[in-house]
Order: structure tokens, then sequence, then C-alpha cells
């Protein structure tokens, strides 16, 4: 008797993982769901620039999926190291203040601004006060 009752939870468990999993990624249906709290990284900033960070890759394993979207998060001391850009990129800014640095010139950003970095330019990004900065980024990439 407990045998089957293991049995059925077993299959229980296994049909209620299996309907999760289709909510969040049916293809089928034309739609991936994913939440945050699921895919959150700590990473050091990037392109070198120092500090802790979260990073919030959006649809990395979707296939053929071509835009990056990106929430990263800025922790006191943290940065995205100044680099040169190879592709058109949006970075939006949801909370905090931050300084960017812009083909050698600097200034401040903060929550609603929107910054079009452009092919052949460079940039960086230091997150500045108390709170964390808080981003989103888009840019076109290779397929996968």
């Amino acid at each position: 008797m407990i045998r089957y009752i293991a049995i059925a939870i077993i299959f229980f468990a296994t049909g209620l993982l299996a309907s999760q999993v289709m909510g969040r990624n049916n293809q089928q249906a034309g739609y991936i769901l994913e939440h945050e709290k699921e895919i959150a990284a700590s990473q050091p900033g990037p392109h070198d620039g120092g500090g802790n960070t979260t990073a919030y890759n959006f649809f990395s394993t979707a296939p053929g999926f071509k835009l990056a979207f990106r929430k990263r998060v800025l922790h006191p001391g943290s940065a995205i190291g100044y680099h040169l850009q190879k592709e058109d990129e949006i970075y939006y800014v949801l909370s905090g203040h931050g300084q960017m640095e812009m083909n050698g010139k600097t200034f401040e950003v903060q929550a609603g601004d929107a910054i079009l970095t452009r092919p052949g330019s460079s940039h960086g990004l230091k997150q500045t006060g108390k709170e964390d900065l808080v981003i989103i980024i888009n840019y076109m990439q290779a397929p996968k």
C-alpha cells in the first residue's frame, strides 16, 4: 500500500512540475515567461568594472532570439567598465543614481533616463549614491 502511495505522489509531483515548466516556457503557445528570482546571478561588474552586481539575463536560452534583454543591479561601489560599443545598445535607469562616461565625457544618470550608445562609441557606468543603481540593457546579438 505504501508503495502505491509513493508512486502516486511521484506521478502527482511530476505532473505538477511539468505543468509549471509548460506555463513558464510554453514556446508552442508562442511565449516564454521567466521570473527574475529564478535567473538572478551574482557577478562582478562587467568589462572589468569591479564591485558586485546582480544580473538577470532574460530569455538567454531561447533559440534564435536576437535581442539581449537584461536587468542589472549595480550595488554600491560597482560599475560597468569603460568599453567600445559594437552595436546599438540602450541603457534604461529604473532606480538609483549613476555616473556615465561616454566618449571621454561624464554625466549623471538617474531613474527615468534612457541612453542610446551607438556603434563605435565607448562608455562605462558607475553606481553612485547610497542605493543600488538598477538598469535595463537591450541590444541585438547573434542568434543562438
